[in-house]
């Protein structure tokens, strides 16, 4: 584990000092989990959003995207149970005066049994080669059984205790379980305590005549009150979706783990209306879509899993996430739930207008049943960069940083480069650049050696080196250089674009 977290050292350090990521109001020391996005950060961002848009919206004839405002109005977030049941159970360490969510300390506990149990699974592997059968293995090994009997154990009590709200509960199972602060060492801990995530303000000039109101603390909302326009002004016919990229705001007590969790982030939500009884199989629909949309990026298949919801939220009858393998071991990266009725019917209740869908087939109205995908941008380009980084040995006591981003997603696709600053080189790069930039995102580079430009470029991930050399006026040929192999061959200029648009195309992502 040390060395993952040392991993996710080295990615913050890389991420700062090429432009992809600077702490917010770095110049007055930092915002508490705020983070700027530079500007390759914001390319990366951008090409990351434009995957997940054009797959959701341009791929389904029967999904449409909005773009709902941030502030709405107060009575949504007491409809949507935000105002009376949007709490993390906290709870304090005394000795290092940190503070912790108690279901994700409680969490962390259960992974160290998993994490022995995939130890000896490996053991195993080891010992037997392909004659190995982990099914069978994790049926009947004494050391695994107990483990796992340890886990559900635990599950069951999480279960109860979070699922009726016993706080008391839940800090008995953390101190039976001998959970200790990772900072102090300390079971040295307070009662654990409800805190609600919002962020309000007031809206008006006039404290005292204002209105409290909210930051949004989802974009889904935005989605459920237009739902009624979006359907009648585009002739939607269930099954349909609305999908949305957006800010939201949660006040986090324990943001932490650089970008993985930050009090103002973006999210990548689609809400997909279905007939009521229908949902469980659109459930299972979007689970396979989207844990296949993250695959195709070629990330490494082993580093997702699923994980069913211990405790569903207050809206739904289903949910599990799409964990990921961070620096920091598995984690959330996207949420699948099936919301029921519960957002439309409240919705009506609290603003007594019919939400309620005509359908033909059936010649009946009512009140369509939701199922979401809900995918967090930030961890999104997290899970790529942090997969993406690696310091490759290239033999002689030579290394090299490399970023292997999905070439659809990379912020530059070609650097251009003159071998020299003179016998009009530059002008022929120049030249070439100006035609291949309408096409692709291109950068210009002509400080330092060759070497030294080919490392830059490899840093920041462009997956191309166009090098223009005395050769290439004779006769308009260049030298054009593979990033993850080093390869490089000579090709005429005006092969350029096929060659660059059948690496980065987002196409072979989309098919």
């Amino acid at each position: 584990m040390e060395q993952k977290e040392d991993n996710l050292k080295d990615i913050i350090s890389h991420a700062k000092e090429y432009g992809f990521v600077f702490p917010s109001s770095e110049i007055y020391d930092g915002l508490s989990a705020t983070y700027d996005y530079g500007q390759l950060g914001a390319e990366l961002k951008n090409n990351i959003k434009s995957y997940w848009w054009k797959s959701m919206v341009q791929m389904h004839e029967n999904i449409v995207g909005i773009d709902a405002a941030i502030f709405m109005h107060p009575k949504t977030w007491k409809a949507s149970g935000h105002v009376d049941a949007f709490n993390d159970p906290l709870i304090d360490n005394k000795d290092s005066k940190k503070r912790y969510r108690a279901d994700v300390l409680i969490e962390e506990h259960m992974e160290k049994y998993r994490n022995k149990i995939n130890k000896d699974v490996a053991k195993g592997k080891k010992r037997f080669g392909d004659d190995f059968d982990v099914e069978q293995f994790l049926a009947t090994n004494p050391n695994v059984l107990r483990n796992q009997a340890k886990i559900d154990d635990i599950e069951k009590r999480m279960r109860e205790t979070l699922g009726e709200n016993d706080l008391e509960g839940v800090y008995n199972l953390i101190m039976d379980l001998g959970i200790v602060c990772p900072i102090s060492g300390s079971k040295n801990w307070t009662e654990v305590r409800q805190f609600n995530l919002m962020f309000s303000t007031e809206l008006g000039s006039v404290a005292g005549d204002a209105s409290t109101i909210y930051l949004r603390p989802e974009t889904a909302q935005g989605i459920f009150v237009n739902y009624l326009n979006v359907q009648k002004t585009g002739r939607m016919k269930i099954p349909f979706g609305i999908a949305q990229i957006g800010k939201a705001f949660r006040n986090e007590i324990i943001a932490r783990q650089f970008i993985f969790r930050m009090r103002e982030f973006e999210q990548m939500e689609m809400q997909f209306f279905v007939r009521p009884g229908e949902e469980m199989k659109w459930y299972e629909y979007w689970k396979e879509h989207r844990i296949n949309w993250h695959k195709k990026l070629g990330l490494g298949d082993e580093n997702y899993r699923f994980h069913d919801h211990i405790k569903l939220a207050h809206y739904a009858n289903a949910a599990a996430d799409i964990e990921f393998n961070f620096p920091m071991g598995f984690k959330e990266l996207e949420g699948i739930h099936s919301r029921t009725d519960f957002d439309l019917k409240s919705h009506e209740e609290h603003s007594g207008k019919k939400l309620q869908y005509f359908d033909p087939e059936l010649n009946e109205n009512y009140v369509p049943y939701v199922v979401e995908t809900s995918i967090g941008l930030d961890r999104m380009f997290l899970a790529v960069l942090s997969s993406s980084y690696q310091m490759e040995d290239l033999g002689d006591g030579k290394q090299r940083a490399v970023l292997s981003l999905p070439p659809a997603l990379a912020p530059y696709k070609a650097a251009v480069m003159p071998l020299t600053k003179k016998d009009g080189l530059p002008e022929k790069a120049r030249e070439i650049m100006n035609t291949l930039k309408f096409d692709f995102n291109c950068v210009y580079d002509e400080k330092d050696s060759a070497g030294k430009r080919y490392r830059r470029q490899d840093a920041i991930g462009t997956p191309y080196c166009v090098m223009v050399d005395h050769q290439t006026l004779e006769d308009n040929t260049v030298t054009i250089r593979d990033r993850d192999t080093m390869e490089q061959e000579r090709v005429a200029v005006d092969q350029l674009p096929q060659i660059i648009g059948d690496k980065v195309s987002m196409t072979h992502l989309l098919k």
